[in-house]
């Protein structure tokens, strides 16, 4: 499974942004994917993922309730639409896919595969 990130950039607190990244590869449909994100001096952390079919997903507790993630299988994309952006969600955001959802959430040892980061800034 190769996992191509795009969409970063910089937003104003309280702005929204999408990132999205474009999946290929022979097994990515039967597969869940999500999003994790890093800044410098921290570890990798989980922030969303969904289930191949798309009826299950996952949140982490920093980003719930601002945060959507969604995928088109037609067209091999998984996307993070991120609302109500705070500076603390200033990061490398990651694409990844594993198994499971479940899988997904015990953590970036866990993934399978990654895709390149791609830069959220949160000016305050």
């Amino acid at each position: 499974v190769q996992l191509q990130a795009s969409g970063g950039g910089l937003v104003q607190a309280g702005g929204s942004l999408r990132v999205s990244c474009a999946a290929s590869g022979r097994t990515v449909r039967s597969i869940a994917l999500g999003w994790f994100r890093q800044t410098p001096g921290k570890e990798r952390e989980f922030v969303a993922a969904i289930s191949w079919s798309g009826y299950k997903t996952s949140y982490a507790d920093s980003v719930k309730g601002r945060f959507t993630i969604s995928r088109d299988n037609a067209k091999n994309t998984v996307s993070l639409q991120m609302n109500r952006l705070k500076a603390e969600d200033t990061a490398v955001y990651y694409c990844a896919a594993a198994h499971t959802t479940a899988t997904l959430r015990l953590g970036p040892s866990s993934s399978d595969y990654w895709g390149q980061g791609t830069q959220v800034t949160v000016s305050s």
